[in-house]
């Protein structure tokens, strides 16, 4: 069955393809910090502490608490508008933060990154959901999830290169530019999709967050999330720099190697969790929370064995696999939450769920990283980063334990769309 908004299957791609381009740009943008954080920390005399802060807390202050109030604004207002905005608002911020200084400067430009990017996320699953069949959605929503991987790929490559070819400040100018020329386009192509008459009056954030306070399977598929992404944000921010440290590559070689990593292993992850939860979550709604789990607790040994290694190309062999188990959560989890409400609360439901998500997985993930660096330094030397991203990966058995507890309850919780 069609919908008002994109009657036809073309056009239904041609909203995707858009908010994947956007969504791709929202992680170029977030992830460049971590293959710049070499040239950075050393022209502006940073600790690894205050790294990790620029790549978490600086970002994830504003943007898991403001991601509520412009959900809420998407769901009463046009969730495209506010889509456009936020990708104008945070890519100027970006192409500021090739003019920092200093530590504060870059703080407060990150801020604003964070601000803007937190318009974009949950209205596009919105979108999303307004656009695609149930049948379809997981998958749907596992092509906009590529933009996490080909997003973070680009930021790496092309800082990368950037950065060995002119220099960092470049590289943060030339993603910001970019992403404010696509602005426009978005807004020109994307139309706003036509919203069933019961859908016309948004509710209030305070009835979205009684609904999902009230189901356990909530709680348990937000603090899986907010786990595994604690590690995965926090690997992702710090791993160029265990390339440079630990394994001898240089901005370049990292940028590649972890460019690749993301291109094949994550992209692989994002579609092949769709993919299992539209088949295995058809049968059984409790397989949208226990596909995720059993690919943490099976993804997590080969990470430590490749981060433990001294080789690599041993590494980045060992890194496919779980790199892309660690990535099957996408589809699947955001699928379920969109389902834990009615739907003209989707927006909302999901702002409540990235507000748990990223302000402990993404702020803390990087910064504790950065700080456990700090702190085993004096007994480890260089290779105090190597012990810290290892503690990191326990969070992953972490989230598997919280994506098995949510499978028990999702199918009491579901909603089924009118």
């Amino acid at each position: 069955m069609t919908t008002a908004s994109a009657p036809y299957p073309a056009r239904r791609g041609v909203v995707l393809a858009m908010l994947l381009l956007v969504y791709t740009f929202n992680f170029l943008d977030r992830q460049i910090l971590g293959i710049l954080a070499g040239p950075i920390k050393a022209e502006l005399g940073l600790s690894d502490t205050q790294l990790g802060a620029l790549g978490g807390i600086a970002f994830a202050l504003l943007y898991s608490t403001l991601a509520i109030p412009l959900a809420l604004l998407a769901d009463r207002t046009s969730r495209t508008w506010v889509i456009t905005v936020s990708l104008a608002i945070w890519s100027g911020f970006t192409a500021l933060c090739g003019v920092a200084s200093s530590f504060w400067q870059m703080f407060a430009f990150r801020v604003g990154v964070g601000i803007g990017e937190a318009g974009g996320v949950a209205p596009s699953y919105a979108v999303i959901s307004a656009t695609f069949p149930q049948e379809q959605r997981a998958r749907a929503l596992s092509i906009y999830s590529l933009g996490i991987p080909l997003g973070s790929a680009g930021g790496v490559l092309l800082g990368g290169y950037i950065a060995q070819a002119v220099e960092w400040r470049t590289a943060f100018i030339v993603v910001g530019v970019l992403g404010l020329l696509i602005a426009p386009i978005f807004r020109f192509v994307v139309r706003e999709p036509v919203r069933p008459a019961a859908e016309a009056n948004a509710a209030p954030v305070s009835a979205v967050f009684g609904i999902l306070a009230a189901k356990r399977s909530f709680w348990f598929l937000a603090l899986g999330a907010a786990c595994s992404s604690m590690c995965g944000y926090g690997v992702a921010f710090w791993l160029p720099s265990l390339l440079m440290r630990s394994f001898g590559l240089n901005i370049l070689g990292a940028g590649q190697f972890l460019g690749a990593l993301l291109l094949l292993g994550g992209v692989a992850g994002v579609l092949l969790g769709g993919w299992l939860g539209d088949k295995m979550g058809g049968r059984d709604k409790a397989a949208y929370a226990w596909v995720p789990a059993v690919s943490y607790v099976v993804g997590m040994p080969l990470f430590v064995i490749g981060v433990l290694s001294g080789s690599a190309t041993f590494a980045f062999l060992l890194f496919l696999i779980p790199q892309a188990l660690v990535y099957v959560w996408l589809g699947p989890v955001l699928t379920a939450v969109q389902h834990l409400v009615p739907a003209h609360m989707r927006a909302s439901a999901a702002a409540c769920f990235l507000l748990i998500n990223n302000l402990v997985g993404l702020g803390l993930g990087s910064w504790s990283v950065g700080a456990l660096s700090d702190a085993l330094t004096p007994s480890f030397g260089v290779e105090a980063l190597r012990y810290a991203i290892v503690a990191a990966l326990g969070f992953y058995l972490l989230a598997g334990f919280f994506m098995a507890l949510a499978g028990k309850h999702l199918r009491r919780d579901w909603v089924e769309a009118a």
